[in-house]
């Protein structure tokens, strides 16, 4: 028998066989009641855009502009806790001493440019100047 065929038997057999043993699986159904599976298939979540109408309307109290400790907390810590691509960490007198002897302008032009690693405003692009000067302060030592 010729190699080309002892390979076309073999690969036909091998073919054969997994057929044989993936025929169950091809028709095997999940766990569950139709009902169960329907509601495991179903959406985690929905997405409502600004403006959309989704069919519920939420209202939004006005709540003045964020402390600093609220803006550290929700857009700063990231890096600033954990010192990521060499940004001081809160309070560390240390790393903040050579910045803040350039003073709070320097300070405030590099956070509302973007230095090094960090992006123009840090993360947060809707703060307010205000806001995020209250997020440097904070900060410091």
């Amino acid at each position: 028998m010729s190699a080309v065929k002892k390979l076309s038997t073999a690969f036909f057999s091998i073919t054969v066989v997994a057929a044989l043993f993936m025929a169950p699986l091809a028709s095997a159904v999940p766990p569950g009641t139709a009902d169960e599976i329907r509601d495991r298939m179903q959406p985690v979540g929905s997405l409502c855009r600004a403006g959309d109408d989704c069919g519920t309307t939420v209202a939004v109290a006005a709540s003045g502009p964020m402390s600093g400790e609220d803006v550290y907390n929700q857009y700063c810590f990231a890096c600033h806790a954990a010192g990521v691509s060499g940004a001081p960490m809160l309070g560390n007198a240390e790393q903040w001493g050579p910045r803040v002897d350039k003073g709070m302008e320097a300070l405030m032009q590099s956070t509302l440019n973007g230095i090094n690693a960090m992006p123009a405003k840090g993360t947060c692009a809707s703060c307010s100047d205000e806001e995020l000067q209250a997020a440097v302060e904070h900060m410091l030592p």
